[in-house]
């Protein structure tokens, strides 16, 4: 895959955000893709920087090039798996225990279109991964969040939001049961049980933040903010991860219009930075693919009363009681 030119980042950088000095921002999955741009990004501007991910050599060595790209970083790793419901409580357990206050939290890791296989914990590896574990995760940090004076909490989804409702199906104990792999046909046009999966992993992350928006009004919560935003087609290893289980051909005539990883990271960096953000706003390419990340008018499924109920009750019934 080539490397896109970076077009958009900068004016983000220069119109939409804010010295982030004194702020702590914590987000899964830095280590490659949007979320090494977004950590690289506010680390300049001047914040802690908390990186979750599991531990392996790729994880040590972005540390290690966000440290060199940032020499007056203040950067902690954080062990956090999210294919294990016991290493997210841990993780927050530990940020909890160094920390009093979390002014940011991205829910940013994702895994997309892989097998139909089950986490330890027995759920569907994408909806784990990519939903589940960042509601508990959001969940077991929210006391820090509300001790900040404007916290924001961000989701990434995707164009894959697009299509039918969430089912309860997805959020229950199914995992390795859910529609088999497809076949090469269905999967090299993003069709098929792999990509129904994946799309309600990314519907879910949006009922999330609307859900969340909901309950914190409810609750006269007025210091935290749900933020929701997508990359487009952006050129990440999310692309590169698919492929070897046999998910997409990367070569395929979608990505010769995907935009750099740069650009696909001003979203949720706009979202953690941009001083006039509302609860429920949402930021992306207008354009759908690519383009600068505009506030954009949430699609009636992502706020449907119904989907936000299965992705929330779905979600608890998995991990316990979210208290706003």
């Amino acid at each position: 895959m080539t490397q896109n030119k970076t077009i958009h980042l900068n004016k983000v950088l220069e119109e939409h955000s804010q010295d982030m000095t004194s702020k702590v921002v914590a987000i899964t999955g830095t280590t490659s893709g949007t979320g090494f741009v977004f950590a690289r990004e506010v680390a300049k501007k001047g914040a802690t920087v908390l990186l979750l991910n599991r531990t392996s050599a790729r994880s040590e060595n972005a540390y290690k090039q966000l440290t060199e790209a940032v020499p007056s970083g203040k950067f902690e790793a954080i062990t956090c798996d999210l294919q294990d419901f016991e290493s997210v409580k841990q993780a927050a357990e530990q940020i909890k225990s160094e920390y009093s206050v979390l002014d940011v939290l991205v829910n940013n890791a994702g895994i997309m279109a892989v097998k139909d296989e089950a986490t330890k914990d027995g759920y569907d590896v994408q909806m784990q991964t990519n939903a589940i574990s960042h509601f508990l995760l959001t969940k077991e940090l929210y006391p820090l969040l509300k001790n900040s004076s404007e916290a924001r909490v961000i989701n990434q989804t995707s164009l894959a939001r697009l299509g039918g409702p969430l089912e309860p199906a997805y959020f229950e104990k199914n995992g390795g049961n859910l529609g088999g792999n497809g076949t090469p046909e269905e999967t090299a046009n993003f069709q098929g049980a792999r990509w129904e999966r994946y799309h309600q992993t990314k519907l879910a992350n949006a009922t999330f933040t609307y859900g969340l928006k909901k309950k914190l009004l409810e609750a006269n919560v007025k210091n935290i903010i749900s933020l929701l935003a997508h990359p487009g087609v952006a050129i990440t290893n999310l692309q590169a991860t698919s492929a070897e289980t046999g998910g997409m051909d990367v070569n395929g005539g979608v990505m010769s219009q995907a935009q750099s990883a740069e650009d696909g990271a001003a979203g949720i960096i706009r979202a953690a930075m941009d001083k006039e953000a509302k609860s429920g706003d949402f930021y992306g390419p207008t354009e759908g693919i690519s383009g600068f990340p505009n506030l954009l008018e949430p699609e009636e499924l992502l706020f449907d009363e119904s989907n936000v109920a299965i992705n929330w009750n779905g979600c608890e019934k998995a991990v316990g009681e979210f208290k706003i």
